[in-house]
C-alpha cells in the first residue's frame, strides 16, 4: 500500500487494503483483502453514536460530533465530555475510561506544567463514554454496567452496526474498554456512505455534526480535521491500529487498513486513495489541502530526505 523511501531507496513497505464505493454502494475498486473482518477501532464511533441518537441522546450539535470523537484532548474537548455528563446528571467519577494524557502534545504538556495527572477524561474515547453513559440516563438504564457487551446499550449499538455495514459483527475490547464490533473494510465504508447521503432522522444528524463540528471529531490541528475541510459536505474518522473511513456528499467513500497499525500510513493512503477516484480534480475539493494531508517527510540530521508515498 505504501513505501517507505529514504534518499531514493526504499526501505521499507506498509501492507494493507483499500476500498472504493461508487454512491450507489457499490465497489469501484479495492486494492487488498477487503471483505474479511477487521476490526475498525474508533472508526466505529459515528456508528455507534447513531445507535445512541436512536435510542434517544439528544445533544446539540456540537457535543453530536464530539460523540462521534477520537479527540485531542483540547479545552473544546473536555469542556465538552463535562457539559455532556452534566446535562445527564453526571461527573466524571461515572466514566469507566482508563485514565491517560491528552493525545495533543501543548494539551499534554499544559497538563504536566500544572502538575496534573493521567485522567478518564483526558483519555480520547471519553466523550464516547460521557455520550453512552446520558443514552443510559435517558433510558433509565443501569450505568455501571455500561461497558457490558449484553447491557442494552451495547445490544442497540450491535443491531445498528450489523444494519449499517450489512455485516454479522464479531465483538472484542477496544482500548478504552467498550465492546468494539468488527466488519469488514467495504462494510465499513457503506456503513459511511450511508450516513453521507441521509437527508433526515438521526443518521442525518450525526453527518450533519460531524460536518458542522470536525474540530470536536479530532482535533484543532488534526489531519482529519484539515481533509474534512478541505472537502466541504464530507464525514470521516479515523482508529486505531491505521483504519480510516471517508464519505464524500454523495455517498462515494472510502475505507482502509494497513496491516501493521502504522498511523502515519493513514493519511498517505487516503490521500492517494481520493486521488486515484479522480476526487482532487473536482472543483469543490481544495486538492492542494487534500494532498497536503497525505504528505509525511522523512527527516536526516533534521532535513527532509524522504517520504512514505502510496503505491496503488
Amino acid at each position: 500500500m505504501a513505501e517507505i523511501v529514504r534518499s531514493g531507496i526504499v526501505e521499507g513497505h506498509h501492507y494493507g487494503s483499500v476500498v472504493a464505493l461508487r454512491p450507489d454502494g457499490s465497489v469501484d475498486w479495492s486494492v487488498g483483502d477487503v471483505d474479511s473482518p477487521i476490526l475498525p477501532r474508533s472508526s466505529n464511533k459515528p456508528i455507534q453514536a447513531l445507535a445512541m441518537v436512536e435510542q434517544g441522546l439528544d445533544l446539540p450539535p456540537d457535543l453530536l460530533a464530539l460523540a462521534c470523537a477520537s479527540h485531542s484532548g483540547e479545552d473544546i474537548h473536555l469542556d465538552g465530555a463535562r457539559r455532556i455528563l452534566k446535562q445527564a446528571g453526571l461527573d466524571e467519577s461515572a466514566l469507566q475510561t482508563p485514565h491517560d494524557w491528552p493525545l495533543d502534545d501543548n494539551a499534554r504538556e499544559a497538563l504536566l506544567r500544572n502538575g496534573d495527572s493521567k485522567s478518564p477524561i483526558a483519555m480520547n474515547c471519553s466523550s464516547k463514554h460521557a455520550a453512552m453513559l446520558a443514552t443510559c440516563v435517558q433510558n433509565g438504564w443501569d450505568t455501571a454496567t455500561y461497558l457490558d457487551p449484553q447491557h442494552p446499550l451495547q445490544q442497540a449499538i450491535l443491531a445498528t452496526f450489523e444494519r449499517m455495514t450489512g455485516e454479522p459483527a464479531q465483538v472484542a475490547v477496544d482500548g478504552c474498554g467498550a465492546p468494539l464490533l468488527s466488519c469488514s473494510v467495504t462494510g465499513l465504508a457503506r456503513a459511511f456512505s450511508k450516513l453521507a447521503v441521509a437527508t433526515d432522522g438521526p443518521e442525518h444528524r450525526i453527518a450533519e455534526a460531524i460536518r458542522a463540528h470536525p474540530e470536536y471529531v479530532s482535533g484543532t490541528a488534526r489531519d482529519e480535521r484539515a481533509l474534512l475541510t478541505a472537502m466541504p459536505g464530507s464525514i470521516g474518522k479515523a482508529g486505531a491500529e491505521s483504519v480510516y473511513a471517508v464519505a464524500l456528499p454523495d455517498g462515494r467513500a472510502f475505507a482502509m487498513k494497513t496491516d501493521d497499525g502504522a498511523a502515519r500510513a493513514r493519511p498517505v493512503m487516503m490521500a492517494a486513495a481520493l486521488e486515484r477516484s479522480g476526487v482532487t480534480s473536482e472543483e469543490w475539493v481544495d486538492a492542494d489541502a487534500v494532498r497536503k494531508t497525505g504528505e509525511h517527510v522523512l527527516l536526516g540530521g533534521g532535513r527532509p530526505v524522504g517520504e512514505i508515498r502510496a503505491c496503488f
